[in-house]
């Protein structure tokens, strides 16, 4: 089986089934900080993040095209991720690296990082805008999108060489249906995206085509594989949302936990990402029986690590 590494835009052909480790990436610290540090932040940066809820603003870089990736996190949020559980020079892990948006928050802030996605559209615009960012401001890091399969990272990486995992994975199926703008106001709905299907791809191993009992099991496999590339007590931050399907909710987060630890992750933390200040010109949900939490205005960071 032949698959692809997309490094500044040159494939490179590999045999991924050698059981070769290819990728050739630091992951050491390049800074000077005490051993016992957590990261390179500050006291005072430190106690900011403590609280519990996080809120984050777009950036003229971040790109919210639908048209282009149906579901972007601004570049504060793993920015904020890599600050916190990294330092520089160490290594960051996006499994669903979508458009790259991991990999300029890790160019940023002087880290390694590396990032894989099933759709090659958007592992090409991941590395354009990597080599882009270059050539405003270069550094001893090295940040590449890979074309492969989340379960087929395990050959790419030694054990223990990850600093930290912070990824955005599908929520399950969905975006994989028409879209009816139900968070919009009613004279809004049926304008832009009505009736679209706006899904990553179509290919059977996306997670965005699975209902939400095999797409957690899928989930569960690919975090069991990424487990002994974590170094001890490594970080792994996932930002996922509940579903609400034919009236009844599905709780994700409570499900991803569950698939977590039983794979041998600890939870750590629960934040929540408050989006509130991003949404405007909302539809009312349910009113006047029967009452649903808008899931537009919130999300879940999931806060695991590696277990010493």
């Amino acid at each position: 089986m032949k698959s692809q590494i997309l490094v500044e835009n040159k494939p490179k052909k590999i045999n991924s089934n050698s059981g070769e480790k290819i990728l050739k990436i630091n992951i050491n610290r390049i800074c000077n900080c005490p051993q016992n540090k957590l990261s390179c932040l500050d006291a005072k940066t430190w106690t900011k993040y403590q609280v519990g809820i996080w809120e984050f603003f777009y950036e003229k870089r971040d790109i919210r095209d639908k048209n282009i990736h149906p579901a972007v996190f601004p570049i504060e949020l793993p920015k904020r991720c890599i600050e916190l559980f990294t330092h520089k020079g160490e290594l960051v892990l996006d499994p669903f690296v979508g458009i790259g948006t991991t990999l300029i928050a890790a160019k940023d802030l002087e880290r390694n990082a590396i990032g894989f996605d099933l759709n090659k559209k958007y592992v090409e615009l991941a590395n354009k805008r990597i080599n882009k960012e270059k050539q405003l401001f270069d550094s001893n890091t090295k940040q590449i999108a890979i074309c492969d399969d989340a379960f087929n990272i395990n050959k790419y990486l030694e054990e223990k060489t990850i600093s930290l995992c912070v990824t955005s994975p599908p929520y399950a199926n969905m975006l994989n249906k028409q879209r009816l703008n139900k968070s919009f106001r009613s004279d809004l709905r049926k304008k832009k995206y009505y009736l679209d299907i706006q899904q990553y791809s179509q290919n059977e191993r996306d997670l965005g085509t699975m209902e939400p009992k095999k797409y957690i099991k899928a989930l569960q496999e690919i975090f069991k594989n990424i487990l002994p590339l974590l170094k001890a007590k490594a970080h792994c931050v996932i930002n996922i949302n509940d579903l609400w399907v034919n009236d009844k909710r599905i709780p994700l987060h409570v499900m991803v936990i569950k698939a977590m630890e039983e794979v041998g992750y600890e939870l750590r933390n629960i934040i929540i990402w408050d989006k509130r200040k991003l949404v405007n010109k909302v539809g009312i949900f349910g009113w006047p029986s029967n009452y649903i939490t808008m899931g537009a205005t919130f999300e879940y960071l999931l806060d695991f690590w590696k277990p010493e």
